[in-house]
């Protein structure tokens, strides 16, 4: 079995953190066993580029207890958990290639060590391996069943390849569900981004100023956990509609140019490219400290920062110091890539929870339904939606009530109204 990670030694370790994140991810695990024993996924490989920690590993370990062959590489050069990719290898047999800290050459070669395991189904986190598949491997790409999305940036880049005509197989959106992008944006990105700027600076967000760049689910998450904690929080938008919901949940709205000169922290969570630039950077306040939370690492223009940089160097872990002409001093964190991934432990697994409750079930759908999808971006049906949901409600010892059969007659009717 071929495979490349950064020591197979750490996989003791990486065990203790699958087996303590499988506790918090019931729905996973319920669905996964009704898969094992119908062994859903025989002869079906399945190439999966995603963040390498402990909730995908019990995301991959239930895949191929269902019988799939499974590959996995990282979604990111800097979220891997060495310790996991390790445990998976070597405890569980699964092709692993990824290492934290790789570089762009070392993350490209991984992603095409999956694709060379003649995936039938890939499940992407950026859109990565449907990206490499479109620009080198046509004929292979002609040959996939279909595939899976989990995040808004691979969605985009998905719907612009459908856009062009350019798409060769179909792609099941996990974000779009529900029960995707209504927790795990909001409610993981809102704490594991905290966790991650918090671990790497050791810095009280308290009566700070916070400057949040965009108000998606992400940004809706972020900008409520730094008020939680305390912080005076700005919200950036370039939407008018996003914008004024921002500022009547209680929030400053203004320009970046406006909002940096005040700014102790700025977190981007856009998925665009350049949002904190050059002219960010002159106005920005002395000793701010930037993050990015978007897929990519293009929200922050490093580029540009580095061309008024006096003098850079590294200050602690996933922490650089850059010292600009003008006698400033910023702080990037995590190389302006995932900062909730690069100097932290991503989401919690009880929102992964349901997120990859979504992406077996798109899985099992792009199986069940090959060749009957358009080379389109689709979104699972409501009902799958629900279902995680009820199953999610259960874990948590939550109920809810169920209509009578009155209540829905008078629900689906018309003729009745005001009496």
């Amino acid at each position: 079995m071929k495979y490349d990670v950064k020591d197979a030694n750490l996989a003791d370790k990486g065990m203790i953190k699958i087996e303590w994140a499988r506790k918090d991810m019931p729905v996973l695990s319920s669905i996964a066993l009704d898969f094992k024993k119908s062994k859903l996924f025989k002869n079906v490989t399945i190439g999966a580029c995603l963040h390498v920690t402990a909730e995908t590993a019990n995301l991959v370990i239930a895949l191929k207890e269902a019988g799939a062959k499974v590959g996995l590489c990282a979604s990111n050069p800097l979220s891997t958990q060495d310790d996991v990719a390790a445990a998976l290898v070597k405890k569980f047999k699964i092709p692993v290639f990824a290492k934290k800290g790789e570089t762009k050459t070392k993350y490209f070669e991984h992603l095409n060590s999956v694709l060379d395991m003649k995936p039938d189904i890939t499940m992407d986190d950026g859109a990565d391996l449907a990206g490499e598949l479109h620009s080198g491997r046509l004929n292979q790409a002609k040959k996939i069943f279909g595939g899976t999305e989990e995040t808004t940036t691979g969605v985009t880049r998905l719907k612009s390849m459908v856009e062009e005509g350019a798409l060769l197989f179909p792609v099941i959106a996990v974000n779009e569900s529900m029960t995707k992008h209504f927790f795990d944006n909001r409610y993981g990105t809102g704490q594991s981004t905290l966790d991650g700027i918090i671990r790497a600076t050791n810095k009280l967000m308290a009566g700070s100023v916070f400057v949040v760049a965009g108000y998606g689910w992400c940004g809706k998450g972020l900008a409520m956990r730094a008020r939680g904690m305390g912080a005076n929080v700005i919200v950036t938008e370039i939407d008018a509609v996003k914008a004024l919901e921002a500022l009547m949940d209680g929030f400053r709205v203004m320009p970046m140019t406006e909002a940096a000169t005040a700014a102790d922290f700025i977190c981007t969570v856009t998925g665009n490219i350049n949002v904190v630039g050059t002219e960010t950077f002159k106005t920005m306040k002395d000793g701010c400290i930037i993050s990015n939370s978007g897929h990519f690492d293009v929200e922050i223009d490093l580029v540009a920062l580095k061309k008024i940089t006096k003098t850079k160097k590294i200050l602690r872990d996933f922490v650089e110091s850059y010292k600009l002409k003008n006698g400033k001093t910023i702080f990037v964190l995590a190389g302006g890539r995932l900062v909730n991934l690069g100097s932290a432990e991503g989401h919690p697994a009880s929102v992964m929870d349901m997120s990859f409750a979504n992406q077996i079930l798109a899985a099992e759908f792009v199986l069940k339904n090959k060749g009957k999808l358009s080379n389109s971006v689709h979104v699972l049906p409501e009902m799958l939606d629900r279902k995680i949901a009820t199953f999610k409600l259960n874990s948590l010892g939550a109920k809810i009530d169920v209509l009578s059969k009155r209540q829905k007659e008078y629900m689906s009717g018309w003729r009745e109204g005001t009496k």
